[in-house]
């Protein structure tokens, strides 16, 4: 056979092999995009800031409006009295508040999905069932179980004439079966990285100060929920209140650092809101992030070496900052009233002093405020920032 002749076969087989493989990809195609067409239907987006950024977010909020909400309410009921009518009412309500902690997580994590009524409802049992199983590593496995079922309920929802059974039994057996295999490990893996983080910060309040204070203020700035990951890993004690440092460092750092661009708006804002606002200038000059962050990491260790300070509120508080004053009122919590994480890590209440209260107003307001406003000066000579660099659109 001349070669001529084998190129011919040659070309022919690979012609053959070519359009076997396009007759493939074509049947697969159709097979894919009715995939994709139909989880477009239901709603199901699987990305990055779906589960990340809106359900963490969502997350933290339903913990908020449940276990926060209710220790406060308990701290003050403390504060009234228990005895009296007023501080009984208020014992309760922060009670009841405190036991809806599963099914609020679950629920807030259903809403950020956009979970069909059937399903966001259904997910009360879930949230309950995997909150109760993870123990103090509840906050993480109510998220991660609550996900899949939501989106498994998601993927059967409307799809049967009997939706109205389908769906919630869909939802609650994913939901539940996946509490009693993963919850409890989720728990003691979440339990066992918070109390390693706290070790090591009191075996180490220097150092790990530094740490916690810094990559917690970065999460609080980043659309992630710091609160949500506090509440997670359960941070209190010292590695709370350097969490709690490098939150107020960046809250009240850029707060005071761009008041010559935003005024009293954008201090408000900023320092009672979320510093969460500037991510879009960070994202055009990342210097101005630094001030905030060599702040952080002044205060942590002061925070944990000088003036000792713990964070013995709901855990979540730690991440907080000072939105809303959540977190300087967490401390002063933690003070009357120890969390049941606190607790385990051998919190006791005590009788607060001008002192501690002195020493919590400046890491949380005073010293953030100075250190960042004093570390920008040069950055603006330097030309490192900007005229409006850190302009916020407030619309």
């Amino acid at each position: 056979m001349s070669n001529d002749d084998n190129n011919l076969l040659k070309n022919q087989l690979e012609n053959s092999n070519k359009q076997k493989k396009n007759e493939e990809n074509q049947r697969a195609e159709p097979e894919q995009s009715r995939f994709k067409a139909f989880l477009k239907k239901q709603n199901i987006e699987i990305s990055f800031k779906r589960y990340a950024i809106d359900a963490m977010g969502a997350m933290a909020l339903g913990l908020f409006a449940s276990l926060l909400i209710g220790t406060i309410v308990n701290t003050i009921a403390g504060l009234v009295g228990v005895e009296t009518t007023v501080g009984s009412i208020l014992s309760q309500m922060g009670s009841f508040a405190a036991r809806s902690t599963g099914p609020a997580m679950a629920i807030a994590v259903g809403y950020s999905l956009k979970a069909p009524p059937l399903v966001l409802f259904t997910l009360t049992g879930v949230g309950l069932a995997a909150n109760e199983l993870a123990g103090a590593g509840g906050p993480l496995a109510v998220f991660i179980i609550a996900l899949f079922a939501a989106e498994i309920g998601k993927l059967v929802s409307k799809t049967t004439p009997v939706d109205i059974l389908v769906t919630p039994l869909v939802t609650l057996t994913v939901g539940v079966g996946l509490s009693l295999w993963w919850a409890p490990g989720i728990g003691a893996a979440a339990n066992s990285i918070g109390a390693a983080i706290i070790w090591a910060t009191d075996i180490q309040p220097f150092f790990m100060g530094i740490i916690v204070s810094v990559v917690m203020g970065i999460v609080l700035t980043l659309p992630i929920s710091s609160a949500a990951i506090a509440a997670a890993f359960g941070l209190v004690g010292l590695a709370g209140g350097a969490a709690h440092a490098g939150c107020c460092a960046q809250m009240v750092g850029f707060a005071v650092m761009s008041y010559k661009e935003n005024k009293i708006g954008g201090l408000i804002a900023q320092g009672l809101g979320t510093s969460m606002l500037q991510m879009p200038n960070i994202m055009r000059n990342p210097k101005i992030w630094l001030p905030p962050i060599l702040t952080s990491a002044i205060t942590g260790p002061m925070a944990t070496v000088l003036f000792k300070i713990e964070m013995n509120g709901a855990p979540i508080s730690s991440g907080m900052g000072t939105s809303g004053l959540v977190g300087p009122i967490g401390v002063i919590t933690g003070w009357l009233n120890p969390s049941e994480a606190a607790l385990n890590h051998g919190a006791t209440a005590i009788n607060a002093g001008l002192t501690d209260y002195v020493n919590l107003l400046l890491i949380s307001i005073i010293l953030p405020a100075i250190l960042t406003y004093l570390i920008a000066i040069p950055f603006r000579k330097l030309n490192w920032i900007k005229e409006n660099d850190l302009k916020l659109n407030l619309g």
